[in-house]
């Protein structure tokens, strides 16, 4: 999705922690129309956790009928967006000619390389009625040698996504390998994104990365002595061992990796280069990025 905030970095308070628990970020919701979205990466204490260099959490939103979500054309490179969502659809459509309606348990990998258009849009079928619309939006930046590379898109249908028991608590491995379990969702480089969903009291042992986090979608967490309230990111250390318990029913999300070394973002383009990014604004500025085939007459403008 077009980063459709002003700053990319949003304001995020941030208690400093000890022990397993570095930081802990609580975004602020920003109102976009309809629907609030809260972002949790880049911030000004927290760039990126691994390679994940945006996190926003959109939604719950409900619509009537004849709205919802509306994005239009906008362009990417340096990054792979993922998309998930916990209720509702989205339509994708991109530059290379991908047409795929995005549903609830789904992981749509946008890999964006030297440059991608896509537009976020919903089906009739789905704007006719009453709806409602709630996920996630990532983005992974891509390491040095993969920066440029040919833009991709996969789809992988939720049947797709490991699905275990771990501790008595259903677990999804999205992306990388965890709990003895890989996800066939493609990866550039160490990368680590699972789903939790835990009952009150119930405790769960977090996976190892080099450097992850633990978000809050929904619920209570604690960690030893630290409160994790609704909708707060918790950036953790690398110590092993770390568990968390549920205080009252918990959606959560763990993402992580490795360190790709630091990265310039500005509007919807990430690079380790500022020049790249200079030179992506004014391709967009005089169109040069290609058409969205079926969406080739709007198109989001470059922020000035």
């Amino acid at each position: 999705m077009s980063n459709a905030l002003k700053d990319v970095e949003q304001p995020c308070d941030a208690i400093d922690a000890c022990g397993a628990i570095q930081l802990v970020l609580t975004p602020k919701d920003k109102d976009l129309g309809g629907f609030s979205v809260r972002r949790l990466l880049p911030t000004a204490r927290q760039k990126m956790v691994g390679p994940w260099i945006f996190f926003d959490h959109m939604g719950p939103a409900h619509f009537p009928a004849g709205e919802g979500i509306n994005v239009r054309p906008h362009p990417h490179i340096g990054i792979a967006t993922v998309t998930y969502l916990f209720e509702g659809e989205i339509l994708h459509r991109d530059s290379l000619g991908n047409l795929q309606p995005i549903k609830p348990g789904d992981i749509n990998l946008m890999v964006c390389g030297q440059g991608i258009v896509h537009s976020e849009r919903e089906r009739y079928e789905v704007t006719s009625v009453a709806h409602n619309q709630h996920g996630l939006q990532l983005w992974l930046a891509l390491p040095v040698e993969a920066e440029e590379c040919e833009p991709a898109f996969y789809h992988y249908p939720d049947d797709n996504i490991p699905a275990l028991n771990v501790q008595g608590i259903p677990v999804r491995v999205m992306m990388g390998t965890a709990f003895g379990v890989t996800s066939p969702v493609k990866t550039f480089a160490e990368t680590l994104y699972v789903e939790a969903a835990l009952e009150p009291g119930q405790r769960l042992t977090l996976p190892m990365a080099d450097e992850r986090a633990v978000y809050v979608a929904q619920g209570h967490l604690k960690a030893k002595d630290t409160d994790l309230p609704e909708h707060c990111m918790a950036i953790l250390s690398p110590q092993e061992g770390v568990e968390i318990e549920a205080t009252e029913p918990s959606r959560i999300a763990i993402i992580g990796g490795e360190n790709i070394g630091p990265r310039f973002i500005e509007w919807n383009f990430v690079s380790s280069r500022k020049e790249r990014i200079e030179q992506a604004k004014e391709d967009w500025r005089h169109q040069r990025f290609p058409l969205v085939p079926g969406d080739e007459t709007e198109f989001i403008p470059l922020p000035e």
